[in-house]
């Protein structure tokens, strides 16, 4: 079984294809997420030695699955919060586009 990422990017494709601008949207969000969640703190220069070309590049973080999909969780309940909000302000139609990226994310979610 594909991880939840490559399901993500596989979807990308699929929504780029069908010119989906909302699950477009949101699949690339949340895909940013989660590689700005891989990434690693910067190591401070003086402490890695510089010897070659990609000497100081660091090895990216690991998430677990279930790291992943709380990241997946939070993009879908961040859209779903706005969406009332929007509600609120008397604009249904961004609303209703917050509605459809989380739904296009839920999805995904097992």
């Amino acid at each position: 079984m594909d991880s939840l990422p490559d399901r993500l990017r596989g979807a990308l494709r699929g929504a780029l294809k069908d010119r989906d601008a909302a699950a477009t949207a949101a699949l690339r969000s949340a895909l940013g997420a989660i590689a700005n969640a891989e990434a690693v703190d910067p190591v401070p220069v003086d402490l890695v030695p510089a010897v070659g070309v990609g000497a100081r590049e660091v090895a990216r973080r690991e998430l677990t699955d279930d790291q992943v999909a709380a990241i997946v969780r939070a993009e879908v309940s961040d859209r779903q919060a706005a969406a009332r909000e929007y509600d609120g302000l008397g604009r249904p139609e961004r609303a209703e586009r917050l509605r459809a990226e989380a739904a296009a994310l839920a999805a995904h979610l097992d």
